[in-house]
């Protein structure tokens, strides 16, 4: 018996905390240039899909397709069997997903399969580990989901990568994924904000508390902005988020 999707337990609420920033939107847009039809795969509630394109959603949790967005049609599926014939789309893209993945290779095969060209947003971890917020909540450092993620050079290994651009993060940020409040510290101890993050959420209740209450103490005595203050000056940050292009041109 197989278990349920991650984010039907997870994923509660999921809609409340993550909202497309306009911006990080633009530069995806703009790496899809003119595909006329797209897959997007793990696609969640519906964030930075096109709405001016035929647009096809594969998602596994139940929960994350009665939060969808917007009206584009959804199949209930995995990366693993996607449930479209070969070279049905122009684009396959996959937003934040990858490290979900059981059998990552296998996904990216079949994106390969079912698309002219790929496009993902994944993160480095040797970059992401590196971020001050592994300082509160260690354990996230070498956790599955983390120690897993694919790197550009990992997804080259299976798919044909011509491009791969840093996807900077700008300093009000809409969406709420886990690098998105960088400079607003605060943010990581609302509850609402911790269930939208994977990062997170998926950490032991016990250890997700220990960690708010230390970063909480280093905010209240100041010691966060003495090590990590200059963050609040910057119009955006690198934490290691990369948009990944890769297969053939669209004519």
């Amino acid at each position: 018996m197989t278990s349920p999707p991650i984010y039907d337990t997870i994923g509660v609420g999921y809609a409340k905390a993550r909202r497309a920033d306009a911006r990080v939107e633009a530069q995806i847009h703009n790496l899809l240039g003119g595909a006329a039809s797209i897959l997007n795969i793990g696609a969640g509630t519906g964030n930075y899909e096109p709405t001016d394109r035929l647009v096809l959603a594969v998602e596994p949790a139940g929960e994350m397709l009665r939060q969808r967005t917007n009206s584009h049609p959804v199949v209930q599926g995995v990366a693993e069997a996607l449930p479209v014939a070969d070279d049905s789309f122009d684009v396959s893209m996959g937003i934040l997903t990858v490290h979900h993945w059981t059998d990552r290779n296998r996904g990216l095969r079949e994106l390969k399969r079912v698309s002219r060209q790929q496009l993902l947003w994944v993160y480095d971890p040797e970059i992401t580990k590196q971020f001050w917020l592994a300082e509160y909540f260690p354990s996230i450092a070498v956790a599955p989901w983390e120690v897993n993620a694919p790197t550009p050079a990992d997804l080259a290994e299976v798919l044909d990568v011509v491009e791969v651009r840093t996807l900077e993060i700008p300093a009000d940020c809409t969406d709420g994924f886990t690098g998105c409040y960088w400079n607003r510290p605060d943010r990581y101890l609302d509850p609402d904000v911790q269930a939208g993050m994977s990062t997170l959420s998926k950490l032991d209740q016990k250890v997700r508390a220990e960690g708010c209450a230390r970063l909480a103490a280093d905010l209240e005595s100041g010691a966060w902005d003495a090590k990590y203050g200059e963050l609040r000056t910057q119009e955006s940050f690198d934490i290691g988020y990369r948009l990944v292009l890769a297969g053939q041109p669209i004519r």
